[in-house]
């Protein structure tokens, strides 16, 4: 066996040195690598954000269209039944019209076949 050799204080300043200094290049060697692979995983994460915000731009395109269009067959709607609602009051009056005409007639038939009965006492 070797006879045992004490450190003294710059001996162990020393290896607590050397030490450090590879626990630094280990980590060092360490950082650089993972630096690489957390940079690819950054960019793989914006690109992800870019086409969630893009999905997202896309759908709200669709509902401000799918919105117009909603919008455009309501008033269509409406003007189809404000329309059927004027021809429906336009044969309400003619067919009134028609009816008051056909009264006058019958009144003044009804008058003349009076007139007719009085001379003819």
């Amino acid at each position: 066996m070797a006879p045992y050799k004490p450190q003294n204080f710059g001996d162990r300043l020393n290896t607590a040195a050397s030490a450090k200094k590879a626990a630094l290049e280990k980590f060092e060697a360490k950082s650089a690598a993972l630096a690489t692979v957390s940079a690819e995983k950054q960019a793989e994460r914006m690109a992800a954000a870019a086409a969630r915000e893009a999905r997202a731009a896309e759908r709200e395109v669709a509902k401000q269209a799918k919105a117009l269009q909603d919008a455009q067959a309501k008033a269509e709607r409406q003007a189809a039944q404000a329309e059927a609602k004027l021809a429906e009051e336009a044969r309400l009056l003619a067919e009134s019209a028609q009816e008051a005409n056909l009264e006058i007639e019958r009144k003044a038939a009804r008058d003349a076949r009076y007139a007719a009965r009085k001379a003819r006492k």
